[in-house]
């Protein structure tokens, strides 16, 4: 398992709450807690070995990813945030990325730009070998070395901020089992662009791919609300 700042995780990394989140985190994209499931302090405290308050504050974590939603005197459940909702971060995210790129190719070092090629050689490597949650870490990986090399520190932590609560988003798209080589490939043609410092290229390949991840949501909720007719 990789971490958003390129580094493996060892038990040194993080703060037990940030660790404790970070499998909390991975058992709600894996499905094990469900969208409206109640997540017990208490029940999941124990479950993991720790006490109440690392897992408090893990769960204030993950609120604030957008992953759980706190209710006053009760326990927190997992979000299940309308398609409109999601819609309208992945318009200011994509809008960021857009504007990382184009700042990519003016302002990024050598040294940032083979950061990003570094990033997607990893991820294309690991694509296989991966279970879906560490390869969609590499893949968030990917998108945050180019907001990096924008060196634009308010751009930066506004991408990172949106992109936290992005998490559930971008997963269902990258589950999806037909998007494997559509998204190598415009990784690929993204980074060409980005070593030939070819703005008009890199934004028109990211605008495809990001398009990509809009269709698939929307594609995961009408399956969803299918599935919820047929149930019914």
């Amino acid at each position: 398992m990789t971490d958003t700042n390129d580094r493996p995780l060892s038990s040194n990394d993080f703060s037990l709450p940030e660790k404790i989140a970070a499998q909390l985190r991975r058992d709600i994209l894996n499905g094990k807690y469900a969208p409206g499931t109640t997540i017990k302090e208490r029940d999941n405290a124990s479950e993991l070995g720790v006490s109440r308050t690392p897992m408090r504050e893990a769960i204030r974590i993950l609120a604030k990813e957008g992953l759980l939603v706190l209710r006053p005197a009760r326990s927190p459940i997992v979000a299940h945030p309308t398609f409109k909702q999601i819609a309208d971060n992945i318009e200011v995210l994509s809008a960021l990325e857009l504007l990382s790129a184009d700042l990519a190719c003016r302002n990024a070092s050598d040294a940032q730009i083979e950061e990003v090629v570094a990033a997607q050689d990893i991820f294309e490597a690991m694509y296989d070998k991966l279970d879906r949650v560490d390869v969609f870490e590499l893949d968030m990986k990917f998108h945050l070395s180019i907001t990096r090399a924008s060196n634009n520190d308010v751009l930066i932590e506004t991408h990172r901020s949106i992109l936290a609560r992005m998490w559930r988003a971008r997963f269902l798209s990258a589950r999806r089992q037909d998007s494997r080589d559509r998204v190598l490939r415009q990784h690929t043609m993204i980074v060409e662009g980005l070593v030939r410092r070819d703005a008009d290229a890199v934004r028109q390949n990211l605008s495809d791919h990001l398009e990509h991840l809009l269709v698939n949501v929307r594609e995961y909720f009408e399956s969803d609300d299918t599935d919820k007719a047929e149930a019914s």
